[in-house]
Parts: structure tokens; sequence; C-alpha cells
């Protein structure tokens, strides 16, 4: 059969958009890919951070390392903080999916807390480093430390700023496709960061006490 009869005939047209001719995607799934672009380009700089602090681990210029500096005490509380945010912000995604502005507002509220907890152990260490002399331009190796957990700090900020504009948005205008996308978005954001905290733990708190 020729493909001008085919074309003619809506039984064949309905078998060639079953073969090959879905259309493009979603929105929301090319809105995700893009948004894991970003996630990728973020990691490649962390990537770097974190090769710069490996090679200045021992650089300390006589100063104090970490060993002297860091309390994993205080690192495991900011750490559980943080898994904990990322588990709610999971029950926040699974509320915007059943539509529920209830449960989505207060998993959000519960993400947001423990996100601040998690600001706030870190801003008290740097400030208690900072005091006892151990600044970022003590040593090289207090330069690295600093920009890498500084870095992922201010990712975090950036992260509750959007939370809370998230927040906002789906009480104003509720849970629409576009709304939908950037929630999305965010929640992928969120859950890179806590990735990337789970490196920071294990190789610049852990590698640097031992070193």
């Amino acid at each position: 059969m020729s493909l001008a009869v085919a074309q003619d005939d809506p039984h064949h047209l309905g078998v060639l958009a079953k073969v090959g001719h879905e259309g493009p995607a979603s929105k929301r799934i090319v809105t995700g890919y893009g948004f894991w672009i970003f996630l990728l380009s973020d990691m490649v700089m962390f990537s770097c951070f974190f090769a710069a602090y490996a090679v200045l681990l021992g650089q300390t210029a006589g100063g104090p390392g970490g060993a002297e500096l860091f309390n994993l005490n205080n690192v495991a509380v900011e750490t559980a903080c943080l898994l904990l945010s990322s588990f709610a912000c999971g029950m926040a995604s699974i509320a915007a999916e059943v539509r529920s502005h209830l449960w989505f507002q207060v998993a959000m509220a519960v993400t947001c807390v423990l996100g601040l907890a998690f600001l706030a152990i870190e801003f008290h260490e740097f400030a208690d480093l900072v005091a006892r002399g151990a600044g970022p331009s003590r040593s090289a190796f207090l330069s690295a430390f600093f920009t890498l957990v500084g870095c992922h700090g201010g990712h975090v900020s950036a992260g509750i700023l959007w939370l809370l504009t998230m927040m906002a948005q789906v009480y104003a205008k509720g849970f629409r496709a576009d709304i939908q996308r950037r929630f999305l978005c965010f929640a992928l954001f969120w859950h890179a960061l806590d990735i990337i905290w789970v490196a920071v733990f294990s190789v610049v708190y852990l590698l640097g006490s031992a070193a």
C-alpha cells in the first residue's frame, strides 16, 4: 500500500502513530531532563572543590589540621538534619502528586526547619573556627575547607529560599502544571544537595579527621 493511500485510511494512520509518531515529550520530562543537565554541571564544580581539598589536605602551614578542629558529633547531627530533610521533601513530593495541600505544606515546613537547623550548626562551626584563629586565610587546607563546605551551605540557603517560594505559590495558585514542574526541579536540587553532603561528610570530615 502506498503512503498516500495509507494517509487517507484512518486505520493505517492509527498504526503509523503507534509505530513511531508519538509526538514531542511532555514539558515535565523536558524540564526534568534540562534541570538534570544543570545539576550535573554543578556536580562538576563540586568535584573540582573536592579535588582541591584532597590535594591541600596536608597543607596546614604549621597550623591545626582536621583532627584538631572537627567535631564529628556536631557533624553527625548536621548530617542527620539534612538526611531527614530529604525524606521530608520526598513526602512533599508524594503530597503534591495526590494534590494534598495540607500535607504538602507540613512536609515542606519540616524540610525548611531541618534545613535551617543544618545551616545553624554549620554557621556555628564556622564562627567557632574563626574565633579559634582557624579562618580560611590561616592555611591552604582551611581555604579549601571553607570554600567547599561554604559553597554547599550557600546552595542549601538558596534551596530554602526556593522552598519558601514553592510553599507560597502552591498556597496561592494550587498545584498547577507549571508549579508542579518547578517543584520537580526543587526536589531534584534538594536531593542532589543531600548526595553531595554525604560526600562532604565522608571526604572532608572523616578523611580530614584521620589525616
